[in-house]
């Protein structure tokens, strides 16, 4: 099976340019993400997981554009989301797309959060404990949009 074949035409076309060919982790991610199965995908750092994991989510997105945030990713380590978000500004350039992404920590300053409640990105980038804080507070409307999550480490969210 061609494992790009659940993406728009757009998609196929900016990474069959940016890329030789997908990875085993995106090929066997990406057509069980499609069939919106939980999906876990295990390999090895710099294997393209980062990329598995969000792809098929922001061609959905972008050829569906919706209001609210949509897709939230969860990483107990706040140093892998600022690279998560860095990295994805390559994928969403390439594509020209004009979903916005935010990361929300501990050291979002207060006025970034407020933004973050007040116009909602596409995709929101957190921690666990930042996630905990949104469900307790008002915050936690701007989640009800969330149509995909991603947990990353889930070894260590796993105990929390």
């Amino acid at each position: 099976m061609d494992s790009l074949a659940p993406f728009s035409a757009k998609t196929r076309a900016w990474f069959e340019q940016a890329f030789e060919g997908p990875t085993p982790a995106q090929a066997a991610g990406w057509p069980a993400i499609a069939s919106g199965s939980n999906v876990l995908i295990q390999a090895p750092t710099g294997s393209g997981k980062t990329l598995a994991a969000f792809l098929y989510g922001i061609d959905r997105l972008d050829a569906n554009p919706g209001e609210g945030l949509r897709l939230l990713y969860l990483s107990p380590l706040k140093a892998l989301n600022y690279d998560v978000e860095r990295n994805l500004r390559g994928p969403l350039a390439g594509l020209q797309s004009a979903l916005r992404v935010a990361v929300r920590t501990g050291d979002t300053p207060q006025k970034e959060r407020a933004a973050i409640v007040r116009t909602p990105p596409d995709i929101l980038i957190t921690t666990p404990e930042s996630l905990f804080l949104m469900l307790t507070s008002a915050a936690r409307e701007v989640l009800k949009t969330v149509e995909t999550v991603i947990v990353d480490e889930v070894h260590a969210v796993a105990g929390t």
